[in-house]
């Protein structure tokens, strides 16, 4: 059983609208923009994703916890959630790879949790109303002081987050196989030196790189055009991560800087940089796109894919310039889901090609970028 004790809870979001939980588990209250995920596996690398900072994650799934954690599925060094929100959750996992149940992890490194919860009727309220303020609370928290605490936390709107979440050195990650019942690498990138500007980056894009053969070399969000290109490289990835694009100022400078020098490749928030760094806009769509059920339609030849998505703004249609194509559009509500440009080697895919545990549709957008580097 869990080393904490849980009690009864409620969820409550910023217009004072309050959910009843059977269950809290945590050691304080949290705070943070509601979101809901529509996935029905990868608990553990939604909770670790960079991306999900400072966001509390609703999932509709109706059941999470029965493989536990283990240490080498973390999208990152920590979980990024501040809390979640879930029908049912178990706290003695079965599963071979597990080392600890998630209730224990989860709560031990600060993050509190709420069960027993009409997670329908969240998820519909967060549709209608759209993403807001909210906070995870055990019973006997007066709701007064929890509606002040919720209302106290900073709106995603002009929210800088990539500062919280980027490494703070540069590190070198060498070739490596990592091999999988989906994914056989093709090693089509053996001998490339690949940058990845690190605003957020997940492990598992660090992962499908090395698969291919490639030396990756991570670098802060803070770097400088100039100190990326002593390093010689073949090509740089713009990583997903988490907050409002339009304010990640230093970042899209750099981007725009590295545009005719280098083959590029951007990854959500890193789509989002890479347009903005081409001039267009972005803009905060109502509930986010998060879950691992997306349909994106390829404009070239109309194949619909699979996509694993988790971000909360979008690149918008309006003044987008002429040197640019959309490439890909979700099929949900049409916004723009991938760019690429007319003549230089550089794209973008607004979802998650990397997605672990999946879908893998996207897995051949790696193989692009390798061909990308290659005839550069």
């Amino acid at each position: 059983m869990s080393s904490f004790d849980s009690r009864k809870g409620y969820f409550l979001f910023e217009d004072g609208t309050r959910f009843e939980a059977d269950r809290f588990y945590g050691k304080a209250p949290v705070t943070g923009e509601a979101v809901f995920n529509t996935s029905h596996s990868g608990y553990q690398e939604i909770l670790s994703d960079p991306s999900y900072q400072r966001q509390i994650l609703v999932f509709t799934t109706p059941h999470i916890g029965n493989v536990g954690i283990n240490d080498e599925d973390m999208e990152s060094t920590a979980y990024r959630s501040p809390g979640f929100v879930c029908r049912s959750v178990t706290d003695q996992p079965s599963n071979w790879r597990s080392s600890v149940s998630l209730i224990d992890k989860y709560t031990e490194e600060g993050g509190s949790l709420l069960s027993g919860i009409d997670t329908r009727a969240l998820t519909f309220y967060i549709r209608e109303q759209g993403a807001m303020r909210a906070g995870v609370f055990p019973a006997d928290y007066s709701q007064k002081d929890a509606l002040e605490l919720v209302l106290s936390s900073p709106k995603m709107e002009g929210l800088e987050l990539v500062s919280e979440v980027s490494r703070d050195k540069i590190e070198v990650y060498k070739s490596h196989s990592f091999e999988s019942s989906w994914h056989t690498s093709s090693k089509s990138g053996e001998g490339l030196r690949v940058g990845v500007l690190d605003v957020g980056v997940k492990q598992n894009i660090i992962r499908e790189l090395q698969k291919f053969g490639c030396e990756v070399v991570v670098f802060p969000a803070s770097t400088s055009s100039e100190e990326i290109l002593t390093h010689k490289l073949n090509g740089i990835l713009i990583s997903n991560g988490p907050g409002d694009p339009a304010v990640v100022t230093k970042a899209i400078q750099t981007v725009a800087e590295l545009f005719e020098k280098l083959p590029m490749f951007g990854i959500c928030l890193g789509h989002q940089i890479m347009c903005l760094a081409a001039g267009m806009t972005t803009f905060k769509l109502k509930f986010g796109h998060r879950g691992a059920n997306h349909p994106v339609r390829r404009e070239a030849d109309g194949r619909v894919e699979i996509s694993s998505q988790n971000h909360g703004f979008a690149v918008s249609s309006e003044g987008f310039p002429s040197e640019w194509n959309i490439s890909h559009i979700n099929l949900n509500d049409q916004t723009i889901e991938g760019v690429e440009h007319h003549e230089l080697p550089l794209f973008t895919i607004q979802y998650h090609p990397e997605a672990s545990p999946g879908p893998h549709d996207g897995l051949d957008y790696f193989d692009r970028f390798m061909r990308n580097m290659r005839n550069a």
